[in-house]
């Protein structure tokens, strides 16, 4: 999924509050056995307002200070948590509930050292093994996040097979009416029409980060990817993409900017190359959750096809958030233009509107099931000379799988795609399904 790119680890702070398998040692009064139960039934916040309001003459208590550090996690109050974590350690320095949410806290709080140092020697307590198993999930993410700042080259190669129920994107049905001729109907050729075929696919990347200062870093990317048909071999395609540019870090703040050049092919011939900009601001509000809104203009070129031609201006925001239990879900919107460059022919271009959402479920430390899906309705500029009428175009895809990771580094990925696109224009009227398996190392 793509709001998982970033170097927080989403899933894996979700999963911390199941550190350890028994409760916290809160069974000295009703207020806190209570306030425990509601922060197990995910009402961290009510339990810790309860807490936090008597915290001036309960504070001191190790008992107290576990739950209302725990519920402080919860609730995004990393600090208040280190404050209260650390008085429970100073009375009961084997509490391993309270030294591994004060891992989680710190971590949160940017300080990595001070976390592994301290999940370290919650690992060495002798915990039951489920919980040294999360700790190690933890303390690899904060490797990646302590990488994440550093300069640094990785890499994938990936492979797939899959089947595609429309490779052509044609619509089903081989009779059009054509209103520009009097309403005669024409019989489209047969590589027009909607096409079955099996697949493979091979496709690799590679992206680095100079990292300049804490703040300052310089990007750059580079995919690409290829899908060969067994039988139809005129819609083989082939797509790659590279891009460059900054990144600069303020408090809980990212802010990018990047140069993007791509090329489509089919058949081994150039569809359409595009070159742009994007623009993108990512909020982190605290560790578990992340706001990203973007600005993309681009000029798309079609050889042989200049009519086409187009600048194309698309904004967006998007939310992802993980809850307890390592569920992940996200939501977004966009909006923008896709403007003809040549003039009267406003049938070519159009304003477009999406909304996107998902969600991923960790089963366990090797399997994530996901699902998304998305909605674009685009509405062109003119009425097309053929079927005089406008065109206009409600899109809808779901994609549903899962990701396992059967050794490090490496990932299997079998998915089902199904897109749908009600379009008044007939010839642009067509669904297709994909069910595609995909293999990936990790470089």
């Amino acid at each position: 999924m793509f709001f998982l790119k970033r170097s927080i680890p989403w899933v894996l702070i979700a999963c911390t509050s199941l550190l350890l398998a028994g409760p916290a040692r809160a069974e000295s009064d009703a207020l806190v056995r209570e306030s425990l139960l509601l922060v197990e039934q995910g009402k961290a916040q009510q339990a810790f307002d309860r807490l936090a309001a008597v915290e001036a003459e309960r504070a001191g208590d190790p008992d107290f200070d576990t739950v209302l550090g725990i519920a402080a996690n919860e609730t995004g109050q990393f600090t208040r948590a280190v404050f209260a974590l650390e008085r429970v350690l100073t009375v009961q320095p084997a509490n391993s509930r309270a030294r591994a949410e004060l891992g989680r806290a710190l971590f949160s709080l940017g300080d990595n050292q001070a976390a592994r140092q301290v999940l370290q020697e919650t690992k060495r307590d002798g915990i039951p093994p489920e919980a040294a198993r999360k700790i190690d999930e933890f303390l690899q993410a904060i490797d990646r996040n302590e990488e994440a700042a550093r300069s640094s080259v990785r890499g994938y190669v990936e492979a797939g097979i899959g089947m595609d129920s429309n490779i052509n994107s044609g619509p089903s049905n081989a009779n059009v009416a054509v209103p520009s001729l009097g309403g005669l109907v024409l019989t489209l050729g047969r590589t027009s029409v909607k096409l079955k075929d099996s697949f493979y696919s091979v496709g690799a990347g590679i992206s680095g980060r100079y990292v300049i200062d804490p703040r300052l870093s310089l990007i750059a990317n580079a995919s690409g990817g290829y899908r060969f048909n067994n039988d139809y071999n005129d819609f083989d395609t082939n797509q790659v993409d590279v891009s460059a540019g900054a990144s600069y870090k303020v408090d809980k703040d990212e802010f990018t900017a990047a140069v993007q050049v791509g090329t489509f092919a089919a058949d081994n011939r150039t569809v359409r190359d595009q070159r742009g900009l994007v623009a993108e601001w990512t909020h982190r509000p605290d560790a578990a959750s992340q706001w990203t809104s973007y600005l993309q203009a681009s000029t798309l070129r079609y050889p042989g096809q200049n009519l086409r031609d187009a600048n194309r201006y698309v904004i967006g925001t998007s939310y992802a958030t993980a809850f307890r239990g390592g569920l992940v879900a996200f939501g977004g919107a966009y909006a923008g233009i896709e403007a003809e460059r040549a003039g009267g022919v406003g049938h070519l271009g159009h304003r477009l509107a999406g909304l996107r959402a998902g969600l991923q479920q960790s089963v366990n430390a090797d399997v994530d099931l996901f699902a998304n899906m998305g909605y674009e309705e685009r509405r062109y500029g003119g009425a097309d000379p053929l079927f005089l009428r406008t065109r206009r175009d409600r899109q809808t895809s779901l994609n549903l799988g899962l990701t396992w990771v059967p050794v490090v580094n490496w990932r299997i990925t079998p998915q089902l795609s199904l897109l749908r696109t009600n379009s008044n224009i007939a010839i642009s009227d067509f669904s297709k399904r994909v069910l595609s398996v995909t293999v990936r190392r990790d470089f």
